[in-house]
């Protein structure tokens, strides 16, 4: 195979600091390529470089031979260098048809044309999206579908994917794959970041590993394994002891929150369970299976039905909240699931983000910022959760994924929640940070609060819950202890 996009000596520099440093990096013609590193070690600043976003402060980019420097993302397409963002690009206020062809309109466009060949590229990917749709109600899966869809209509020649399968059902990663497989058939180049190590050696022809904005090394995949990986990452051994089955469990303490009979419109369906202190709640679900949206009412993000919607009581008395904020007064904290649309303001610097939530807690009494103070808090919590930056006053969308969830969690964690619940709390996060924020959850059920942890992956809840909750079709529908269950069991009743 010949290469057909290389970088030679790449180097970004933000603030004189390199974001990354003199990497070489080569795609070869009709491959895939899997590249892998820590959050912050400079995947996403490399691929946004090959894809126009982000120039070069030094170093070179050459495409077919030739060398190139693309002045923003309409240049790279135009050349043949497609990525689908981790972050969704697409228009909220437009639908899946108008968002698919923007770019490529033709002097007079007829919408009913629009839709049939969006129909026609969504089922020919194989993916459940009606065209017709707004895209601001779209759930997170599709809205990456979407994604996937417009890079493949603009007939790239090479496609990057950062973090395509982060949002996806098995199923649906299923599809992905053998849509990859296809694209590469064709002779389609694809760069593919994925923090799910078994899908990188899964899919991949050869793996690239970074850390620390540095290349460190790149051989064809059959030669790596999860732990040789893993290694290169982050200089140790961690997979040992990320994942694997929970040995002893916490005791039960004073039952913080019983939900009774909750409906909320289809979503919801006359689910009930209880969550306790000093422990770890897991709560396990496909995606549609109705989890999120049971706790973002417990939340007050969400309303529940009216008449008939159930009883929520939280420390022994019914509450019913219409928005987040008596929810946050009272200490119960949610921490999204889509850390970039919900979670944070971006443009805000970290310590202005934390201080936020201490302003959301203080309900009125206080609402006027000290500049002092918020970075007394800001350096306190940057320096509990390790959250790192490049520069001291970095923007929150600079940071990589892991320190922007570091970021959300500890926005939540000053408000002094008594009931924390985390949403796919490592989703798009590395195996370093995955370390970190497990340690985090672990440790706040051991100082007796209650602890939920939604997540879809099962290893996860396997790893952390002292009891299982099971979600399917908007109830919880089993609970189990987390000493005998095996992972089959689990994914049956999420199923059957």
């Amino acid at each position: 195979m010949a290469p057909i996009l290389e970088l030679r000596q790449a180097t970004k520099r933000y603030g004189g600091v390199p974001a990354i440093d003199g990497v070489d990096f080569t795609l070869m013609k009709g491959e895939i390529h899997a590249l892998c590193g820590e959050n912050g070690a400079g995947k996403s600043t490399l691929t946004k470089v090959m894809a126009g976003v982000v120039d070069l402060s030094a170093g070179e980019m050459w495409l077919d031979g030739q060398r190139v420097s693309f002045r923003n993302p309409v240049d790279a397409l135009s050349a043949g260098v497609a990525m689908v963002f981790q972050e969704t690009s697409l228009v909220p206020t437009m639908t899946v048809g108008q968002n698919l062809f923007l770019g490529k309109e033709k002097f007079v466009n007829r919408l009913r044309a629009i839709y049939i060949a969006a129909q026609q590229l969504l089922q020919s990917l194989n993916f459940n999206v009606d065209p017709t749709h707004m895209v601001a109600n779209l759930g997170a899966a599709q809205k990456q579908m979407v994604e996937i869809a417009r890079a493949v209509l603009h007939d790239a020649r090479v496609i990057i994917f950062d973090e395509p399968t982060a949002t996806l059902t098995p199923e649906e990663k299923r599809y992905f794959f053998d849509l990859v497989r296809n694209l590469k058939s064709r002779g389609v180049s694809i760069i593919f970041i994925s923090h799910a190590l078994e899908e990188a050696l899964e899919l991949s022809d050869r793996i690239t590993v970074m850390r620390d904005g540095k290349h460190i090394v790149t051989d064809d995949t059959a030669h790596f394994d999860r732990d040789q990986i893993v290694r290169a990452m982050v200089g140790r051994d961690l997979t040992s002891t990320l994942y694997g089955k929970k040995t002893t469990l916490r005791r039960a303490g004073k039952r913080v929150l019983s939900v009774q009979n909750l409906r909320m419109g289809t979503l919801v369906r006359n689910t009930s369970f209880s969550v306790f202190a000093g422990q770890i709640t897991g709560v396990f679900g496909l995606i549609g299976s109705g989890r999120t949206e049971t706790f973002k009412v417990v939340a007050g993000v969400l309303k529940r039905d009216y008449t008939h919607g159930g009883k929520v009581i939280f420390k022994d008395r019914p509450v019913r909240y219409r928005v987040p904020a008596p929810a946050i007064a009272a200490g119960i904290a949610y921490i999204t699931e889509d850390r970039k649309v919900d979670g944070f303001f971006e443009t805000m610097a970290i310590s202005r983000n934390i201080y936020t939530g201490l302003l959301a807690k203080r309900q009125g009494r206080q609402q006027l910022t000290h500049v002092a103070e918020e970075k007394a808090i800001g350096a306190d919590w940057k320096q509990r959760l390790n959250i790192r930056a490049v520069t001291e006053g970095a923007r929150v969308i600079e940071l990589s994924g892991g320190n922007q969830q570091k970021v959300v969690i500890a926005k939540s964690l000053i408000q002094s929640p008594e009931l924390i619940i985390f949403d796919e709390p490592t989703r798009g996060v590395d195996v370093g940070a995955v370390a970190e924020i497990h340690a985090l959850i672990r440790n706040l059920a051991d100082q007796g609060l209650a602890v939920v942890v939604i997540s879809s992956y099962l290893p996860e809840i396997m790893m952390l819950s002292d009891r299982i909750l099971v979600s399917r079709q908007g109830r919880i529908v089993e609970e189990f202890t987390n000493q005998d269950v095996t992972e089959e069991e689990i994914m049956y009743a999420s199923i059957h």
